[in-house]
């Protein structure tokens, strides 16, 4: 969608399968929408595209109270990206520039502060202050409708820095106060719920959803005291619980999809965490990719075509914590659920059967099988974060005894969250796997130009193979 007049095509048909990858502002208004938003069609003069809220915002529009413009999925292209400005995007999701402010995003980058300004600035129309900004307004927003928070801890758990900060962005993204924004009980408002309840929220996503096939795969995954799945399929709830920069967090999600969204609840030991575990959640469910670009490309490979047809909205999982999931990896099942129970974190109070956080790589630098990574994750020698670049991180996995090829493979798809990734065929990769779903050899298959840039989805499609009851929300 590089055209705007293919862009005003789609918001003339409220095409949602492009809501989060750009947004349109109207100058006659003064507001910005996504591009499915069903109020009446603006003139082709009147409108303006930007390719991020932030950006909208930028230029003095405010967000349009129907559609919910920052409600959206994130736009898949900052997930598939391994360059500075995806790996960029990726951090500020993950709130290092609310912790580390700009020179701590520069510096795990490896770039100047002025570069990275510059390169945001091109491409997004926004630097890290003004995303992060627009990251800030929308925690916000969720917690002043869902929560009945004080304004002023709010105001600090969403990330500002001053009561006054919070309020001037509130009125600049919202065109309301605060109190008139809590007020409000528009689309997605949730009861205010008392905090000890936690946080409800709606997690959006882009097109079909195949929930069935994500929660069969983390519930085979599930280590006991740190996840667990209930319920009929259909019907069921993943929960688990987060070690996060501030505190801890149990995370609950719905397998029922609303059609757009899952619902799911978090809580947290310290508020200002909100915005890093939804970031994690939404990696963890992947819920910010494009299925329609996954089918369309997919679709067209012989060996894949029955089944995309077949299973629209399969998703290729990520993890809610990198370096536990590299840890889990090696370990495997009994030995990550030995190491729970042997170095794991006792929660303060248990909730259910969770009760313990995953060990830290600290915690197993002396562990037989997971000590050299463990150490190596420890060290920084190698970085799994979200803004790692994934060659550096792979080239650093296999200089670590006992990572394979197939497993470094298997986490950079996972914890890196590498939508383009084809591991090794062999049982620690493919759970079960048999030879009916050994890849195809030559230039259809995963080594050619075929599958690019999805081949961690044709993956899912080669190993969880559609089961009555599966649905696609």
């Amino acid at each position: 969608m590089k055209d705007d007049d293919t862009r005003y095509e789609a918001v003339s048909s409220r095409d949602a399968r492009f809501d989060g990858e750009f947004f349109f502002a109207v100058r006659t208004t003064g507001i910005y929408c996504r591009p499915s938003c069903p109020a009446v069609t603006p003139k082709r003069r009147n409108v303006a595209f930007f390719p991020t809220a932030a950006a909208a915002q930028g230029h003095g529009f405010r967000a349009c109270r129907r559609c919910r413009p920052d409600a959206v999925p994130g736009s898949a292209e900052w997930n598939a990206r391994a360059d500075v400005v995806g790996r960029a995007v990726r951090m500020i999701g993950d709130g290092v520039v609310d912790r580390e402010g700009v020179p701590g995003l520069a510096g795990r980058l490896g770039y100047s502060t002025r570069q990275v300004q510059r390169q945001l600035t091109a491409e997004l129309g926004a630097g890290p202050v003004a995303l992060a900004r627009a990251q800030r307004a929308h925690t916000a927003r969720l917690l002043l409708q869902t929560t009945g928070l004080p304004v002023t801890e709010i105001a600090f758990a969403a990330g500002f820095a001053s009561v006054r900060q919070f309020n001037d962005t509130i009125r600049a993204v919202y065109a309301r106060t605060p109190t008139a924004l809590r007020a409000e009980t528009g689309t997605g408002a949730g009861a205010r719920t008392a905090l000890a309840a936690g946080v409800p929220l709606r997690l959006a996503h882009r097109g079909p959803y195949a929930a069935g096939e994500v929660f069969d795969l983390l519930a085979a995954e599930a280590v006991p005291r740190v996840e667990e799945v209930a319920g009929a399929p259909g019907t069921r709830t993943y929960r688990r619980t987060l070690r996060l920069p501030y505190g801890t967090g149990i995370v609950s999600v719905d397998e029922r999809s609303a059609g757009r969204w899952l619902d799911a609840r978090i809580h947290l030991t310290e508020l200002r965490d909100l915005t890093t575990a939804v970031h994690r959640l939404r990696r963890l469910f992947d819920l910010d990719a494009d299925p329609y670009a996954v089918a369309e490309r997919l679709g067209a490979a012989p060996a894949l075509a029955a089944e995309v047809a077949a299973r629209p909205g399969v998703r290729s999982p990520g993890t809610a914590d990198p370096e536990e999931f590299a840890l889990r990896t090696l370990l495997g099942a009994e030995g990550s659920a030995r190491a729970v129970e042997e170095h794991g974190t006792p929660l303060a109070t248990a909730c259910g059967g969770l009760t313990h956080l995953f060990p830290t790589p600290r915690d197993l630098t002396g562990h037989p099988a997971a000590g050299p990574l463990a150490r190596a994750l420890a060290d920084g020698a190698v970085r799994l974060d979200p803004g790692a670049d994934r060659d550096e991180a792979e080239r650093a996995l296999l200089a670590v005894p006992g990572v394979t090829s197939g497993t470094a493979a298997l986490i950079r798809m996972r914890a890196l969250g590498d939508p383009d990734v084809f591991p090794e065929a062999d049982p620690d990769v493919f759970p079960g796997a048999g030879p009916d779903v050994a890849p195809p050899e030559g230039p259809g298959g995963p080594e050619g130009e075929e599958w690019r840039p999805w081949r961690s989805y044709a993956v899912r499609y080669l190993t969880a193979p559609a089961a009555p009851g599966h649905r696609s929300g």
